[in-house]
């Protein structure tokens, strides 16, 4: 069964599953690692996630978009908030993933490290300041 692009529960999902670079198709498609979607007790359709480093790509390229020119061409200030955005979202967990980011933002990995070394002493300060001034 092939569902229609502009079936409600399609476009609501859309959005979603390009923000994570999956793919969807049906679900008499779907392999193992697939996730199968229903709706009002149907399957509907299957979505296929790319691996988790071509999820970097994906976030990497959205990121591209969303400033509008090439990460590398980002001030200081933008490229630190794009560090910062990535490791929220987990992106230093993937393999080669400072590299990667590195290369992005045409800067070196020292440089990723003490992006991320910076926000982390930034959390602690913020845990310790406000800890310091509650109630004794």
């Amino acid at each position: 069964m092939t569902v229609p692009d502009d079936h409600p529960f399609v476009a609501a999902v859309r959005p979603l599953v390009d923000a994570l670079g999956g793919r969807m198709f049906p679900p008499e498609q779907a392999r193992g690692d697939d996730v199968v979607l229903a709706w009002e007790g149907e399957e509907l359709l299957a979505v296929r996630l790319p691996h988790l480093s071509a999820s970097l790509d994906h976030i990497l390229a959205d990121l591209e978009r969303r400033h509008g020119k090439p990460l590398s061409e980002l001030d200081r200030k933008a490229k630190q908030s794009v560090v910062r955005t990535l490791e929220e979202r987990g992106a230093f967990t993937v393999r080669h993933g400072v590299e990667t980011v590195a290369s992005a933002l045409g800067v070196s990995r020292f440089t990723v490290y003490n992006y991320i070394n910076a926000q982390e002493e930034r959390r602690n300060r913020q845990r310790g300041g406000a800890a310091a001034s509650g109630p004794a």
